[in-house]
């Protein structure tokens, strides 16, 4: 909800929060973005946000956008996440687009099976009244939960991923949420009943295309002195790459 020019307000509801009922960190990244977007008139093309602190259920986050610098086709700006007077989150993030006569794609999509022939991913308890139950996940590699005895994986998770209330369509903010698996895919690296904290994410965009699904290519690289970092590729149903996002955080067994 905007309030003025440059301040917007979010509201912690349960379809934004983690199993603990803490904002979820993607939603965070997703909602500076959107207020980034909507200040400066551009579209994002690359956000990193550091979380500090943690916005709990029912809170009200209030977004605060300062634009460093303007230029002709890209600004340079900044949004701070608070509750009250405790800063939750930071999102530093550049906007524009510019002329440029050649483009590519890089990387190609997994071959996987659709989401109709993937198994659907298995919720814990826990996950009960939170964002999880927003989205419909469908594993295409991974493993269940029952599956998870201890012994390592690959590294690699590939999973779809589609927002159910979602009704106009992916952007940069809904890719925000979706880059935020990290945590989830180093429980599958390890083959443990674990996840962890947020410390940060950084997404780039590509080229955004109409899809329901987006297919998640999450690698886990290392998991070392308690935190875990990894990468996501991100592609709509077509094969266009959408964005990719890094991570990094705290490395949890679950509790349930």
């Amino acid at each position: 909800m905007q309030q003025s020019e440059t301040t917007f307000l979010l509201s912690v509801i349960p379809q934004l929060t983690t199993s603990g009922g803490f904002l979820f960190g993607g939603a965070g990244l997703g909602a500076g973005i959107a207020a980034l977007e909507t200040v400066s008139q551009r579209r994002c093309t690359w956000a990193t946000a550091q979380y500090l602190s943690y916005a709990k259920r029912d809170e009200q986050v209030q977004i605060d956008v300062t634009v460093a610098v303007s230029g002709s086709s890209v600004t340079q700006a900044r949004a701070v996440c608070r509750v009250d007077d405790r800063e939750v989150l930071t999102v530093n993030a550049a906007l524009g687009d510019r002329d440029f006569a050649a483009s590519g794609q890089f990387v190609t999509m997994p071959t996987v099976v659709s989401p109709s022939e993937s198994r659907p991913r298995t919720l814990r308890a826990a996950h009960a009244n939170s964002i999880m139950e927003a989205l419909d996940m469908r594993i295409a590699k991974g493993r269940d939960l029952d599956e998870l005895d201890g012994t390592p994986g690959d590294g690699q998770t590939i999973m779809w991923v589609r927002i159910k209330s979602l009704v106009d369509g992916i952007d940069a903010a809904a890719l925000g949420i979706l880059g935020d698996f990290v945590p989830m895919a180093a429980g599958q690296a390890l083959g443990l009943r674990a996840g962890g904290n947020s410390l940060d994410n950084t997404i780039r965009f590509a080229h955004l295309v109409p899809t329901d699904w987006v297919l998640l290519d999450i690698q886990i690289e290392s998991v070392q002195r308690g935190f875990a970092h990894g990468t996501i590729q991100m592609f709509a149903e077509d094969g266009t790459l959408l964005a990719t996002a890094s991570q990094s955080c705290i490395a949890r067994k679950w509790k349930n």
